[in-house]
């Protein structure tokens, strides 16, 4: 489970995705979310998937890894489907004792369901296709104009990034920790569902030792190199925009476009 879990990873490309500005990137998926949002049936929904196989396919990050990454979340999108499933009145399906589904309630269900799923997935294509660098990079150029209200752009950035990145290294740590814990004879697979969050304790006290012992190796390495903030920071590559950025809005503007329209097509 620990293994499937791809959020923070870069996949290695050279596709026009992964080549477009992180800036660009960044906006594409904050769009894509505000989207899902304005989408109110099942033909909007195709729409969105659409757009997104296409963005999946000219990547070029296998379909099989970005999906490999839902078995982490299934538990979350289950209990989004099951919370829904019971709390909404209408044409009644089944019914046992004070349990009811009706057909509002299922067609709500699968409805945020998938919005969950399509968020996740279209979120997670940002960080697949761009590196941490670059990442940080245009983070800190998006916030950069409210530097001059005094919001620190660049200690932001970083933040955001550094959790990233470390994300896969604390599930690997955390991986190297349950398989020690099975070698000594621990049991995470057997009992009840209290019993299997007690098991967990022995797994989170190192997890949190390791934790800071990596965030001191961090500090002590930024310091060894003279970091002191973003004031007066050089770039060897800067990143700018080009044309493929420019096509990339036009498409992204055409899509709200096509998203907001499909509210009053398919009602």
């Amino acid at each position: 489970m620990i293994r499937d879990i791809t959020l923070g990873q870069y996949y290695p490309g050279q596709s026009v995705i992964h080549r477009l500005d992180a800036r660009t990137k960044i906006i594409a998926a904050l769009m894509y979310i505000i989207e899902l949002f304005i989408v109110n049936s099942f033909r909007g929904f195709g729409i969105a998937i659409l757009a997104l196989a296409v963005v999946i396919a000219v990547s070029g990050v296998p379909v099989r890894f970005i999906f490999r990454g839902l078995k982490a979340v299934f538990i979350i999108i289950m209990l989004t489907f099951v919370i829904n499933l019971f709390m909404i009145d209408g044409t009644v399906i089944w019914q046992w004792k004070f349990l009811t589904i009706t057909y509002e309630s299922l067609y709500r269900s699968c409805f945020m369901a998938l919005r969950l799923v399509l968020l996740i997935i279209g979120t997670s294509m940002m960080t697949l296709t761009t590196k941490p660098m670059e990442l940080t990079d245009g983070l800190e150029k998006l916030l950069k104009p409210l530097s001059k209200v005094g919001v620190p752009s660049h200690e932001i950035a970083l933040m955001m990034t550094i959790a990233l990145r470390f994300i896969p290294t604390l599930l690997e740590e955390t991986d190297k920790i349950m398989k020690a814990q099975q070698a000594r004879g621990a049991d995470f697979e057997s009992g009840n569902l209290i019993q299997r969050a007690k098991s967990l304790i022995p797994i989170l006290i190192p997890l949190f030792v390791s934790s800071f012992r990596i965030a001191q190796e961090l500090a002590l390495a930024m310091e060894a190199r003279c970091y002191h903030g973003g004031e007066g920071r050089t770039r060897m590559n800067e990143i700018r925009f080009s044309k493929r950025d420019v096509w990339a809005a036009f498409l992204m503007v055409a899509f709200l476009g096509v998203i907001i329209a499909s509210r009053w097509l398919f009602r």
